[in-house]
């Protein structure tokens, strides 16, 4: 059941980011608040993979090619890109910030720093997704494929000593 729970944070994840980056789609002041609520879902999944997390930090600097260094390290970058569009973004806030009673002085180095962070986010996304793309496929299959297409596949009517008969000879 922790795979599906994990499977269902890391679609909602993907799908928030993916939303959250067109500001053109949603309208400024949703996606100034998506965003911010985006990085309490970050926080569940860190939260969620806490002892993987320990775990790889622990042994970073022990095992030079452990499977899990790049996974780290691109979480690492993801989570870093990800907190700096955050924060670059409430420095150009229209909606958040006043909404709280806060001004922040205009700066032109903010609307740059917010689009390179974005951007990072956006790569980083698509490459943790394809760093994990097998455990995403074999979970969709699992848990969302199979049920669905054996509720379509219509039940066997032949004795079952004959089904067994012959998937022992391919069927």
């Amino acid at each position: 059941m922790i795979n599906v729970a994990n499977l269902m944070i890391d679609i909602g994840i993907f799908l928030a980011v993916l939303l959250a980056l067109e500001p053109s789609f949603t309208g400024l002041a949703i996606h100034e608040w998506f965003a911010l609520s985006l990085l309490g879902m970050i926080i569940i999944h860190l939260l969620v993979h806490w002892k993987w997390l320990v775990s790889v930090t622990g042994k970073f600097f022990q095992n030079l090619w452990h499977d899990s260094r790049l996974n780290y390290i691109v979480d690492a970058l993801f989570f870093v890109a990800f907190t700096a569009a955050v924060m670059t973004g409430l420095m150009v806030s229209h909606v958040v910030m006043p909404f709280l009673n806060i001004k922040i002085a205009e700066d032109p180095v903010w609307p740059k720093l917010h689009g390179l962070a974005a951007d990072a986010t956006l790569y980083l996304t698509a490459l943790h997704t394809a760093l994990h793309w097998n455990w995403f496929v074999k979970l969709v299959n699992r848990y969302l494929v199979l049920p669905v297409r054996s509720i379509f596949r219509k039940p066997d009517s032949r004795p079952v000593e004959e089904i067994e008969k012959n998937k022992s000879i391919g069927d």
